[in-house]
């Protein structure tokens, strides 16, 4: 999730662990007096050490049938029938998650034998929930027992019956705690009343599991013997001492046929698009695209914009009637994915988008067709390959929520661009915009192009890419919630950790932001949950970024303040890393949010800036519209586009060495772009410039102007 803190390392009682620490979680045991002292793996996490004694509790009226194996914290655990551990041979199980983590299993499906309080319900009992900052309220970090409760339980109600086949545990999330249950058994039901538990083939013992030994990292188990029932439950046995018995889960499980089966089932995952439905990593990718080239080679291109730290190639799939051209009057519009790169959804998106606009072009479909000859659409599914290989090679249920997110460097790429905003304020509160400093198209700061600067090879990339291409439109799209931001994404205020920030062109943004939050259908789902700590949904599933919590150096401002680009965040799905079965109805749920927002660079205005004696296109001409305090330049053919709301418009075009020019342009709720076009004349100036510098005699008409100009001076 581009805003998320990320598994965060409380600051209570803590234990000897080695857990992730991201920066933000880092900030939050400083405030709090605690001293966090990072070291690097040889994965390039960034970790943190906080030694302590640990104890676990062990209930004295049970005992464990069998000794509990050390878990670790760097790989998945399995359970074999006889105690033994063994690394998975796969990295997904064969059968996916029921659907805990991404919501498909409703809170109704979800009984305990307790809860400490509604924020610690069984309903938050989900794989990778994260809590508020705020422990104790209504959206906290797992579920959690009462400390009385002797015989604890959590239950999911499978509503049909299911093969399970395994179980993924948690510990809890949050700032304040460690809380995590270290062994568990398995009962299983058909009625919720009769129980029998999942055994050892070899003792015929109630199986006991281990479980986690830190709040973040997935624990996998697999059942000695898969279970067919409609009701599962898990029973605590130990935990740590001094926490609760608390966690957070996702089952495993295959749906059986049930003639007798009188509830009725939910509709199936799935899409009639006869598309790729599965996870690419980096040599699947690759081929896929080159698939989709051989397949459209009149209307694609890969390319690519340079490397990752590890040297793999950050390709872009180009999409055009004329692929490797601008065309003058033609917008650019970019999809960016996989910024941080467990967050695996967008990059899926990106892969299928690409094959389904290659097949309906082919097929003629009339919406596909124009977008491809009216638009050059640029697609880079994957800006962190490094981090995405690592959060693929854990797979989908077991990366947990941080793993595989920043680059090898350990830098988090969307807090790795410029601040421009600081700047630019700064000016503002001088008086110095826009007559002595630009509100637009703002230089790279002296610090951030030094040899020794702290700027990714993935970042540089991406910002020669913004300055090589006159983009207009973008969104880049990330996971782990299920909401739009839009820029500023950086509090005005300093130090502020969440203020409502918006640009000049913030009716354009809500605007853009609610064009993909209305047309996407889960967004649209009225019985949908949130996801974590926010109910996003009560404002129409659009935030601005600064107003949901700050990010200095993010993409969408720099992209507004360094280019003519509007750009937002899309937060795709709860799941930051969805199961393949899922896969399909998540493309169900986007391609038209996809294929709309691309359509929206035709709002507002667009044209070309000409000299006036010669026809030619002025490049760098700046387009400035009255009351909006953020103006956007011409291409180097003279061509602009400017995104505008419906509504009258005073445009004034201007360009060095000519007299600027103002028209009115109105903006419809028709489907535009309102043409705009400038004729600008040289100033005498100029033209003499120009004129002596090739030798030509000095016209009458320049000379008498000049002439008039001396006598007005003296």
């Amino acid at each position: 999730m581009s805003k998320g803190f990320g598994p965060r390392a409380p600051c209570g009682d803590l234990s000897d662990q080695e857990g992730i620490l991201t920066p933000s979680s880092h900030e939050q045991l400083s405030k709090r007096g605690r001293t966090a002292v990072f070291f690097w793996t040889s994965e390039q996490s960034p970790r943190i050490r906080i030694i302590k004694k640990k104890k676990v509790i062990v209930k004295k009226r049970k005992k464990l049938t069998t000794p509990r194996p050390p878990v670790t914290t760097r790989s998945p655990v399995i359970t074999t029938p006889a105690g033994a551990l063994d690394l998975p041979e796969e990295k997904e199980p064969g059968c996916p998650p029921l659907g805990l983590e991404s919501l498909r299993v409703s809170d109704s499906q979800l009984e305990a034998s307790s809860s400490q309080s509604y924020g610690l319900g069984p309903h938050r009992g989900r794989l990778n929930i994260q809590s508020g900052l705020e422990d104790g309220d209504l959206y906290d970090g797992a579920w959690c027992a009462e400390p009385q409760d002797a015989e604890p339980w959590l239950q999911v109600d499978a509503r049909h019956p299911t093969r399970f086949s395994g179980i993924i545990t948690q510990g809890r999330n949050s700032v304040w705690r460690y809380d995590w249950v270290t062994s568990y058994k398995v009962q299983f039901s058909n009625d919720s009343r009769t129980w029998w538990g999942s055994r050892n083939r070899s003792s015929g013992m109630d199986a006991v599991f281990p479980a986690n030994s830190d709040p973040e990292t997935p624990v996998l188990n697999l059942l000695p013997e898969p279970q067919v029932a409609r009701f599962i439950r898990l029973l605590p046995q130990t935990w740590l001492q001094g926490g609760n018995s608390c966690l957070r889960a996702e089952i495993l499980a295959c749906p059986v046929s049930d003639p007798e089966d009188l509830i009725h089932k939910a509709p199936e995952l799935g899409s009639s698009d006869p598309l790729d439905f599965r996870h690419h990593n980096y040599k699947a990718m690759r081929k896929l695209m080159k698939e989709v080239n051989e397949q459209c080679p009149n209307i694609t291109r890969i390319y690519s914009i340079g490397k990752s730290h590890q040297g793999l190639k950050l390709y872009v799939m180009e999409m055009s009637d004329h692929p490797g051209q601008h065309e003058l009057g033609e917008p650019e519009v970019r999809y960016v994915a996989g910024m941080h790169g467990n967050e695996a959804l967008g990059r899926e998106l990106l892969l299928l988008l690409m094959q389904y606009m290659c097949r309906e072009y082919l097929r003629g479909d009339p919406r596909v067709t124009r977008l491809l000859t009216e638009t050059r659409i640029h697609l880079l599914p994957s800006m962190n390959p490094d981090g995405y290989e690592t959060a693929f090679h854990r797979g989908s249920e077991l990366v947990g929520w941080a793993e595989g997110r920043w680059n090898w460097q350990g830098i988090d790429l969307n807090h790795n661009f410029a601040d421009l905003n600081t700047p630019l304020w700064e000016a503002e509160d001088d008086g110095l915009v826009p007559d002595t400093v630009p509100n637009h198209h703002l230089p790279l700061p002296t610090y951030y192009t030094l040899p020794n600067a702290t700027v990714a090879p993935e970042t540089r990339a991406v910002i020669q890419w913004m300055q090589r291409i006159p983009f207009v439109l973008s969104a880049n799209l990330h996971g782990g919630e299920l909401v739009v931001s839009y820029p500023f994404d950086m509090t005005r205020t300093p130090w502020a950790a969440r203020e409502l920030t918006p640009t000049p062109d913030d009716a354009v943004f809500r605007w853009l932001s609610t064009v993909y939050a209305s047309t996407n259908r889960a967004m649209q789902d009225p019985d949908r949950r949130p996801c974590h700590n926010q109910d996003f949904s009560l404002n129409g599933n659009i935030i601005n970024g600064a107003d949901w919590h700050t990010v200095p150096g993010s993409m969408n401002d720099f992209s507004y303040l360094h280019t003519n680009c509007f750009e937002i965040t899309v937060e795709l799905s709860c799941d930051k890393f969805p199961h393949e079965s899922e896969l399909p109805q998540e493309w169900e749920n986007n391609k038209d949010a996809l294929l709309t927002y691309l359509e929206q660079v035709r709002m507002g205005i667009a044209g070309i800036v000409r000299d006036k004696d010669t026809e030619l296109g002025i490049a760098d001409a700046v387009i400035s519209v009255d009351g909006i305090n953020h103006d956007v330049t011409t291409a180097w053919g003279g061509d602009y586009w400017r995104l505008l709301t419906p509504g009258d418009y005073m445009v004034t075009a201007s360009a060095e060495g000519y007299h600027s020019v103002t028209r009115s342009c109105r903006v419809t709720f028709e489907e535009g772009p309102v043409p705009c076009n400038f004729h600008l004349t040289k100033t005498p100036k100029q033209r003499l410039r120009e004129l002596l510098a090739s030798g030509a005699k000095v016209p009458p008409d320049l000379r008498r102007r000049l002439e008039r100009l001396r006598g007005q001076k003296n």
